[in-house]
């Protein structure tokens, strides 16, 4: 009962029970629910109307068993009704034929009458015995007179010291940086299904030497992030990340072509400096974070889903008549860009007159003197970001929203629920190599094992690694 009352669910035949128990019961009762509500008002941070939260705290901050329910309809998953269909394409190659037939009928165990009708079934399996290749190689070390010294060949199928290929390290490295299983079921997932035994030590210590190696890759993914121009969009966002214990953060800097993690102690300008080294001549796609108003860019679009979900955060709770009226007109100024930009024929030199009408409407919202707190506090950010609220309608490719972002980083952020971050600083600068470059391949549509293994052949036989593959995008 005393649970069910904390929780907010007590029922009224509880109520009547724990009376019966008598006053000593009730006031140890009381004493929880008091203790509790205090513990409530304490993450509400002086809030207005009982709320958990800031309408403007990220939603990774606020505890899972403090967000609301999902509200809204129901939608039934996959394609909508006249969706073209989709199937797995049959595999060009058959690597193995049988046949199939019966000797009597399955039903009454009668003779069968041969006709000349069959069908074919073409069926894709991995076999049920994956043994993997040991080669063993000898290594002749001959002497050279001119340099008076012994030389051997190289071996490009490992590292140097290395028991173990290209191929299974990259695998194994994809697994954890590229989709966030864990140490241990990378273990299993190798000695189980791969036949090959390797300790956690031995996993750690082939991919900070993998990140070594690519560190050229994750440097030139940095640059191509970095290189501006004309209609140049690059996304930036931030998460919490956890370091030997301590709070860092990871950002991502992505475009649709790269994507740069850099993993810092700081979550202010500092970091952000290690990063842009240089003004960035294009435009900025960013959530509010004061952090961002100090790096210099050509043009910047803040993120709009951001302020709508704010806008919707305070209606929960503020019912002056004031904020009211405010949010009506911000939601609907900012939804009238929005289906203005979707417009199938929609061009800046053709709409400009409406665009001229959606400025006019946000200063005049800007630049209004507001009593209600929640009205003034909006009012100040969009006087402070008004022309950035709506670059998406004046430069084409830009989009009104972070989303590109925040899908980039959603990897890291089923990582961080899983692996628990780092429990080391090299740790650290590995998880960032890797999966800085395992994502960019992704983007550029390349098979990240099988790249990563031919541009460590090549490393070893030339001693530098060959440039980043440009490979294709889902658009071309």
């Amino acid at each position: 009962m005393l649970a069910a009352l904390l929780r907010g669910e007590m029922t009224e035949a509880q109520s009547v029970l724990l009376a019966s128990f008598g006053v000593e019961a009730l006031r140890l009762a009381l004493m929880a629910a008091n203790a509790r509500v205090a513990e409530l008002q304490s993450a509400s941070s002086g809030m207005p109307g009982g709320s958990l939260e800031s309408p403007s705290a990220p939603s990774a901050s606020v505890p899972v068993y403090l967000k609301p329910k999902t509200s809204g309809r129901w939608k039934k998953p996959g394609a909508k009704q006249g969706h073209k269909g989709s199937r797995r394409k049959t595999p060009g190659k058959i690597d193995e034929r049988v046949e199939h037939r019966l000797d009597v009928c399955p039903c009454c165990a009668g003779p069968l009458q041969r006709c000349e009708r069959t069908r074919t079934r073409v069926i894709e399996d991995i076999p049920k015995q994956i043994t993997p290749v040991v080669t063993e190689h000898t290594i002749h070390r001959d002497y050279c007179p001119s340099c008076k010294k012994h030389v051997e060949p190289v071996v490009p199928d490992a590292m140097p010291n290395a028991a173990l290929g290209h191929h299974v390290i990259a695998l194994a490295s994809w697994f954890h940086y590229g989709l966030g299983v864990t140490i241990s079921q990378v273990k299993e997932i190798l000695a189980s299904h791969l036949n090959t035994e390797i300790t956690a030590g031995g996993l750690a210590g082939g991919w900070r030497r993998l990140a070594d190696a690519l560190l050229p890759w994750y440097e030139q993914i940095g640059q191509e992030a970095r290189a501006g121009g004309a209609g140049a969009v690059l996304h930036a966002d931030e998460t919490g990340w956890r370091v030997i214990g301590q709070t860092w953060w990871l950002w991502c800097f992505c475009t649709l072509r790269c994507c740069y993690y850099l993993i810092d102690p700081s979550r202010g300008t500092s970091a952000l400096q290690k990063f842009f080294v240089d003004a960035y001549q294009g435009t900025l796609v960013s959530d509010f974070w004061a952090a961002y108003n100090n790096v210099w860019s050509s043009d910047r679009q803040k993120c709009l889903p951001h302020l709508l979900r704010e806008i919707l955060k305070v209606d929960e709770f503020n019912l002056s008549i004031e904020w009211k009226l405010f949010s009506k007109q911000l939601k609907r100024l900012i939804r009238d860009g929005l289906r203005l930009r979707k417009r199938p024929d929609f061009t800046t030199d053709k709409y400009r007159s409406r665009i001229v009408l959606i400025n006019k409407r946000l200063w005049a919202l800007a630049e209004a003197a507001y009593e209600d707190a929640d009205a003034s506090r909006l009012g100040e950010r969009i006087s402070k970001y008004r022309d950035f609220l709506f670059t998406f309608l004046d430069t084409a490719g830009v989009p009104p929203d972070n989303n590109h972002a925040e899908r980039m980083i959603r990897p890291a952020v089923i990582i961080r629920k899983n692996s628990l971050c780092n429990r080391s600083e090299q740790g650290a600068a590995t998880q960032a190599v890797l999966m800085s470059v395992y994502r960019t391949l992704k983007l550029r549509g390349l098979d990240a094992t099988a790249t990563i293994a031919e541009a460590l052949r090549t490393y070893l036989q030339t001693g530098s690694l060959p440039p980043l593959p440009a490979g294709f995008t889902a658009n071309g």
